[in-house]
């Protein structure tokens, strides 16, 4: 893959239409006027951390991702413990993809072409085994789908924005009104945990290291590239929400009409065709989201397994498409187990994507947070910064640690509106994450015991 190729991979990661018409209404919600401030905020932040994590891709070349960089910035059991992390937590990221894509295609079927209602775990089924085939293929193959799909809804979500603000006007209260977010407001950490998932994926420009164009220069582009344009063009969807809604009107407008406030808006603007259009493009959006998501689990499921941590056999590649084609394909099967058996189970599809949309996030910020403190205890060692800038590699690294820890400790306290559950399942799904990284440090200290030969290889270390 080139840089183009990359930073699609990583935009489709955040599922762009999927974001505008479904999360940023809730953003809203929390935010108001400040939602663009609140993404600008984040793309400083996640900036700021990117200039530790490039200088560190350039250290550390093993193609583990966090994986490798948590390993190497403060050993090996906090490595395992991270990957974990990473591995359970896009995993269940990724499962919230087949049942917002059969809800949505669903209705689509029974109520724009007055078809049959087919029941919800057969189109669930359906979107696991398409992204399945395409990542067990090629990654080229993905990306070239990835790509696609990428320009397609960017150009739908462009036009929403142009028509928001052409029709905009003096007729709502309030104009743009925008406001910077105050740290005294009670909704601000819930919008900052909405808003940082849209930014994840960004990992991958490191974790496809074997299969890019020449890494020392893709990566650092990709990942730049990525984070900016994330950030700035959910930051004028927001904009355009509040364009069109009226400044002092855009909170009440979003609860009031929170899953139909994007599809309204665009058929008052282009007519119901065009918003047909965008509702297809947006199940594209969820598959090119859940398969950029399935690529980056197959392979922190590949490295574990190239690690002996995981059963040898999830470590081969593919002798034609050089993808690590079992992997994939589990990662596709426990999906699809999980759909059924939540079916069996008669668990409404709309319960299910919530929490596992959640969980997951919460997993992978968790260990974003981790990252950072890897990365700022990597540089204190005088060989690995060899002249380097000291803000690049420790003010930099050490300022993203704090702003994560912020918003970690804010997802903790808030864990319970993330996924959409009770007290109990709060308890359950908070306990098993930070179970996942305490279970793995356990692991990591028994094979340095009893199994030395595979605890020298964590981190994809060569032995």
């Amino acid at each position: 893959m080139g840089v183009g190729e990359l930073v699609m991979s990583v935009l489709a990661f955040s599922s762009p239409l999927t974001t505008v018409a479904g999360t940023l209404p809730v953003l809203l919600i929390f935010s108001g006027q400040t939602a663009p401030a609140i993404y600008m905020l984040l793309t400083l932040m996640l900036v700021v951390f990117s200039v530790g994590f490039v200088r560190m891709s350039r250290n550390v070349k093993n193609p583990g991702g966090f994986y490798a960089f948590v390993t190497a910035g403060i050993g090996k059991p906090a490595g395992l413990g991270g990957a974990l992390l990473a591995l359970v937590g896009y995993v269940f990221i990724g499962f919230f993809a087949p049942s917002l894509f059969a809800i949505t295609l669903q209705g689509w079927v029974v109520n724009a072409l007055n078809g049959p209602d087919i029941p919800w775990y057969w189109y669930a089924l359906g979107i696991i085994a398409v992204t399945t085939y395409l990542a067990y293929n090629r990654i080229d193959l993905s990306a070239k789908v990835l790509t696609t799909v990428m320009v397609l809804e960017v150009i739908v979500v462009v036009v929403f924005d142009v028509l928001a603000f052409v029709n905009s006007g003096a007729k709502e209260p309030g104009g743009l009104g925008l406001a910077l977010p105050s740290l005294t407001d009670a909704s601000i950490g819930l919008a900052l945990l909405f808003a940082v998932g849209n930014f994840f994926g960004f990992e991958a420009t490191v974790i496809y290291r074997e299969e890019v164009k020449n890494p020392e220069r893709t990566i650092p582009r990709a990942t730049y590239l990525a984070v900016v344009g994330i950030g700035l063009f959910y930051a004028v969807a927001a904009i355009a929400y509040i364009a069109f809604l009226g400044g002092s009107n855009v909170q009440a407008a979003a609860e009031a009409n929170t899953v139909n406030l994007f599809d309204d808006a665009l058929r008052a603007f282009a007519g119901n065709l065009f918003a047909d259009i965008a509702v297809v493009l947006l199940m594209t959006s969820i598959l090119a989201s859940m398969l950029s998501i399935q690529n980056i689990a197959a392979r922190y499921s590949f490295s574990l397994a190239v690690d002996h941590v995981l059963p040898r056999r999830l470590a081969r590649v593919h002798p034609a498409h050089g993808s690590p084609h079992i992997s994939a394909l589990s990662v596709g099967a426990l999906w699809a187990v999980a759909t059924v058996l939540f079916s069996v189970l008669g668990i409404a599809p709309e319960k299910i994507y919530p929490v596992a949309s959640g969980s997951g996030t919460f997993s992978v910020l968790l260990l974003l947070f981790i990252t950072s403190i890897a990365i700022f205890a990597f540089f204190l060692r005088p060989s690995a910064r060899k002249g380097t800038a000291a803000w690049k590699v420790l003010l930099a690294p050490a300022i993203s640690a704090v702003f994560f820890g912020i918003v970690t400790f804010l997802a903790i306290r808030n864990f319970s509106a993330l996924i959409e559950g009770s007290t109990l399942m709060t308890g359950i799904f908070m306990s098993f994450t930070f179970a996942l990284f305490i279970g793995g440090i356990a692991y990591a200290l028994y094979l340095r015991r009893q199994k030395p030969d595979v605890y020298a290889r964590l981190g994809r270390q060569s032995v």
